[in-house]
């Protein structure tokens, strides 16, 4: 049942095929970068006032922190009132800082 009888050229395509497999799963692995959970509140507050406009993305590549705790962050100045929402929608904002 369901045996092929396959020629030696075909079972040694599909071995070959095998085996890069396992190739590109070795090679795939890079390193990845080390991030932070805790922000450093006075390197954000410089990002955030020497840029236009900035996301919560933006901010956790500039910091290197996850997004989450770049998220909470800009929800946290947007209640002390160092930045406001200018746009966006569905939990991706946009922030712009507030005129000193």
């Amino acid at each position: 049942m369901g045996n092929k009888n396959r020629s030696l050229s075909s079972n040694e395509k599909s071995q070959k095929g095998k085996d890069e497999k396992s190739k590109k799963d070795k090679k795939g692995q890079t390193e990845k970068k080390e991030v932070s959970v805790v922000i450093d509140k006075n390197e954000a507050d410089k990002i955030i006032q020497s840029s236009k406009v900035i996301t919560a993305h933006d901010l956790a590549r500039q910091t290197n922190v996850k997004i989450s705790t770049a998220n909470a962050f800009l929800r946290k100045s947007l209640n002390d009132g160092n930045v406001k929402r200018v746009g966006g929608f569905s939990g991706h904002h946009i922030y712009a800082p507030v005129s000193q």
